[in-house]
């Protein structure tokens, strides 16, 4: 493609760093430079000649900065067609420059959101003159050149190099794509949050950081990652988190987040927990978590939300999984599970925030709260006459944990420390019930005077029925049935007690 040269340029920008190579390739090329106030400065520091934008329009920079470069002379300069007769004639008439470079960055506006900023020093940080010229440069690609953030410093040094102090129409055709990337990102930005007050129901998701993986849940399906992982985790070991370890990872932080201040282990397999449990160490309730189902453990997601020492390394070394996530890991903990090259190790360094779930679905997305709802004994609503014991009340507060992180259908049947199976996804819950009997059983586990819990209501009493035949004590559920009565009556002749939480937690 041809190469146009840069004859002129405007550059105004906020972050200045990494931009002296592109100076001196201008001011090699002999390039008419328009700038202002730092920016100027900045340029002449390198030893190029500089017009200030004041001495281009013939007014200062008025109201605190805020009006600058917003003039004809300027954004005539960018806007104007070169090939176009009449504007080129206006130009002429109104002795306006052409600009064939523009490069302008934008006011931090959402980092100094995130600095917890007052409002009226975020208002400031809104961009007006920036994301006007980026707008009006990108918009006349054909004649100007438009950087639009230093991350691009580079690319544009590497083009000017390979062409003599020029961009071709290609060159200029991706800068431009980029630039409107970079204000639509900021808009973005500046529109959340003032919604987070106003509640306009609009849905505005920007993320500029983006991951290639090696494929999706299947190999044929591509895959990107968008955000910023490296700001919740630290990985110590091990290869690439793939689309399906994201998702476990997802699942697991989500679970393991609900036992603040207790010393607990989760293993998950495809989303869903195979091994729970509490106990006085992480190998303690590592050992108890694996219990629960040493067959699915194997190739599982591992997270614990206490430091990892040796103890506990040693003893889950022997099981091949594919992460390990824990707030931190004892030095000798670390040589002990680095023995496998490809174990993904996972340092979490905060909580996952945010109150919104948002999912593609048929030709448009969804979105909802999360499920931040967890029931503590004070929610329960004892149901029957016979009344939980204190043991059963923490029993049932930590299998309603659980249930809230399985997919529905479930049942989850446990004590007050540990995970004895659960009924996972099924179309009935009188089959979810048998599932989780079934494989308690291959465990080895006694279900007398275990409790059950349900992450929907018993439209029936089935279920309490099967479940006081393997004695199951006491049941944990929503409620809400137009049949409950019948489901209390059953637990009444059979002494089991029963306790309603008012709260559903479907998981599709």
């Amino acid at each position: 493609m041809a190469v146009k040269k840069i004859e002129s340029a405007l550059i105004s920008v906020f972050y200045k760093d990494n931009l002296e190579p592109i100076i001196a390739q201008l001011k090699e090329q002999g390039v008419k430079i328009y700038s202002t106030g730092g920016t100027q400065k900045f340029i002449e520091g390198q030893g190029a000649e500089v017009t200030a934008v004041e001495d281009l329009t013939g007014y200062p920079s008025i109201f605190g900065g805020r009006v600058k470069t917003l003039h004809p002379k300027v954004f005539g300069g960018i806007l104007h067609r070169r090939e176009d007769d009449g504007d080129l004639s206006q130009a002429q008439e109104f002795a306006i420059p052409a600009i064939d470079l523009v490069i302008v960055d934008l006011y931090p506006f959402e980092e100094t959101v995130a600095s917890g900023a007052s409002e009226q020093d975020i208002i400031e940080k809104i961009d007006i003159g920036g994301i006007s010229l980026i707008r009006a440069a990108a918009k006349n690609f054909k004649d100007v050149t438009i950087i639009a953030s230093r991350d691009q410093y580079g690319e544009l040094e590497e083009r000017l190099k390979n062409n003599q102090g020029g961009t071709t129409l290609e060159d200029r055709k991706y800068f431009a794509a980029k630039a409107f990337q970079v204000s639509s990102h900021y808009d973005t930005h500046i529109f959340n949050y003032f919604n987070q007050t106003e509640e306009i129901p609009a849905l505005k998701v920007s993320e500029n950081t983006s991951k290639a993986l090696r494929y999706g849940e299947n190999p044929h399906q591509k895959a990107h990652f968008y955000g910023k992982l490296e700001d919740l985790f630290d990985q110590l070991n091990g290869k690439e988190l793939s689309y399906n370890n994201l998702v476990d990872v997802d699942a697991a932080v989500a679970l393991i987040a609900e036992f603040d201040g207790e010393t607990a282990f989760a293993i998950l397999k495809h989303n869903n927990a195979c091994g729970v449990a509490k106990g006085n160490s992480v190998k303690e309730a590592y050992l108890k978590a694996f219990e629960a189902d040493t067959l699915s453990a194997f190739g599982g997601v591992l997270i614990t939300n206490q430091t990892v020492d040796k103890a506990a390394a040693e003893e889950m070394h022997s099981l091949f999984f594919e992460v390990l996530i824990a707030p931190a890991f004892d030095e000798d903990a670390l040589e002990v599970l680095k023995g496998k090259k490809n174990r993904i190790l996972l340092v979490q360094k905060t909580k996952v925030g945010g109150t919104k779930q948002i999912k593609t679905l048929l030709n448009g997305i969804i979105e909802q709260d999360k499920d931040l709802a967890t029931e503590t004994k004070e929610d329960f609503k004892v149901a029957t006459k016979v009344a939980p014991t204190e043991e059963q009340k923490d029993a049932l507060v930590f299998a309603a944990k659980v249930c809230k992180h399985t997919k529905s259908n479930t049942i989850v049947l446990s004590n007050k420390d540990q995970l004895f199976s659960s009924g996972v996804g099924q179309t009935s819950r009188v089959d979810a019930l048998k599932q989780a009997i079934e494989k308690a059983k291959s465990f080895g586990f006694e279900l007398k005077g275990s409790v059950m819990a349900s992450d929907a209501f018993f439209p029936f009493p089935d279920c309490v029925e099967i479940a006081s035949k393997e004695g199951v004590a006491a049941v944990v559920q929503p409620g809400g049935s137009i049949k409950d009565q019948d489901s209390i009556d059953f637990c009444d002749k059979a002494g089991m007690s029963m306790v309603m939480t008012g709260v559903r937690h479907f998981k599709h």
